[in-house]
């Protein structure tokens, strides 16, 4: 079962909800600069660019440099969100491109304040827009203090720029802050949604990872248990036949008794292993309780196991209520979309209840078409007992079992004890 569970639906559906996320992301910050362009460089030409030949044609450069700026933005998004991420490095050279078109346009700018094109809204919207597109890539791609003594680099240039071109006053000192502005906006937008991004990824693989050292584990465990049961038989069967064949070469007919004890161990060997499979497909209670628990949380579902802990029942009902276990968390993770499940045992004097429910109920109960309830109910008819399972009144799923425990106590005599047991032990071989 838990090497199923890395397959189960609702894994599938938390990685693909991740992977919108992620695409989302990725979209919205490929869209900001294309934001800023068609806003903060449109809007001057209304009423700020002085409607002249050389202001407005500077005015174009401009605006084309920076749609230019925009595509070369986009193109190196999702390499700078794989840098960030640690999944590729980020080529330095495909940052030459954007920063050519950043002094060119810190120029275009220069000039077209020098030409006294352009008025001072119109100057401080253009200047806040200038380092967008080249600040959104370089955010992801250097430490943050790089980055802020980068960004006091470049409203050091810029202004230094706009100063020679002969702007002086508050509209240059409005410069510092504006340019300071655009790329702090950056950081605290763009650096934190790859941050939680990454955070998202690394607790996906987590999960990934846990399921695969949970699988690890079982077959090392399995493979003690088989190997614990097998090893000293086949060893003595192995020193038996050696010694059977020695007598044999001499004529003793002791070769014959050491070949009958070498079958006895032998056929005793193939039950020993069918009892080491029927125990590693055997539903103990309180195992099934906690493994349930436990794979329904590494899936991502809260559970939460109350009321009895079934330690003191009759091995039969034991078997029986782990089967109920084991079915209802394979039913919960394979169906439906849960997430929180809650496991109920009741023992009072003369029955035993199981409930379990989840959030996330189906259209119609999982697994009646196949034959997991069906064996579920086989189980517990042998021993008298009753399930129930479908979406109940208040929204919830429902599986609920129930033994009578009065039968199973006063059916205590060898031949009722054998008569269940043989019950019991006709189902494991059905299965």
């Amino acid at each position: 079962m838990l090497k199923r569970a890395r397959g189960w639906r609702r894994g599938w559906q938390e990685r693909g909800k991740l992977e919108r996320i992620d695409l989302y992301s990725r979209f919205t910050i490929s869209s900001i600069p294309w934001l800023f362009a068609l806003s903060w460089q449109l809007a001057p030409f209304k009423d700020d660019i002085r409607h002249e030949p050389l202001p407005l044609a500077l005015g174009a450069a401009l605006l084309l440099v920076s749609l230019t700026q925009c595509l070369l933005s986009n193109r190196n998004v999702r390499a700078s969100y794989e840098h960030y991420l640690g999944a590729s490095v980020f080529p330095a050279r495909r940052m030459l491109a954007p920063l050519a078109l950043l002094l060119l346009g810190v120029v275009l700018l220069a000039t077209l304040a020098g030409v006294d094109g352009i008025g001072n809204p119109g100057l401080l919207l253009m200047s806040l827009n200038a380092p967008m597109p080249f600040v959104i890539t370089r955010v992801l791609l250097v430490p943050v203090r790089t980055f802020m003594i980068e960004s006091l680099l470049l409203t050091a240039l810029t202004t230094g720029a706009i100063a020679a071109s002969g702007v002086r006053g508050a509209p240059l000192a409005g410069i510092v802050p504006t340019t300071l502005f655009g790329c702090v906006l950056v950081l605290i937008s763009v650096r934190p949604s790859a941050w939680s991004l990454s955070v998202m990824w690394q607790a996906e693989e987590s999960r990934d990872i846990q399921a695969r050292l949970a699988v690890a584990e079982e077959r090392l465990r399995f493979g003690r248990d088989m190997h614990d049961v097998m090893g000293r038989n086949l060893a003595v069967i192995a020193l038996k036949s050696e010694l059977a064949v020695e007598l044999a070469q001499r004529g003793r007919p002791e070769a014959v008794d050491q070949m009958v004890e070498v079958q006895r161990i032998a056929r005793a060997s193939q039950q020993e292993v069918r009892d080491v499979v029927r125990g590693y497909r055997k539903a103990d209670l309180t195992t099934e309780l906690a493994g349930a628990k436990g794979v329904l949380r590494a899936a991502g579902i809260e559970c939460a196991v109350t009321g009895d802990d079934g330690a003191g029942l009759p091995a039969p009902v034991q078997s029986a209520l782990g089967w109920v276990v084991r079915e209802a968390a394979t039913n919960v993770l394979r169906h439906g979309d849960p997430r929180r499940c809650t496991v109920r045992l009741r023992v009072s004097a003369d029955a035993v209840v199981l409930n379990v429910e989840n959030d996330g109920a189906p259209a119609a109960a999982p697994g009646e078409s196949g034959s997991g309830l069906a064996g579920l109910r086989e189980r517990l008819g042998a021993l008298d007992g009753a399930l129930d399972a479908g979406p109940a009144e208040d929204g919830l799923f429902r599986l609920s079992a129930r033994i009578p425990l009065a039968r199973t106590e006063s059916a205590g005599t060898p031949h009722a004890v054998a008569g269940d047991l043989s019950r019991m032990a006709l189902l494991e071989e059905r299965r």
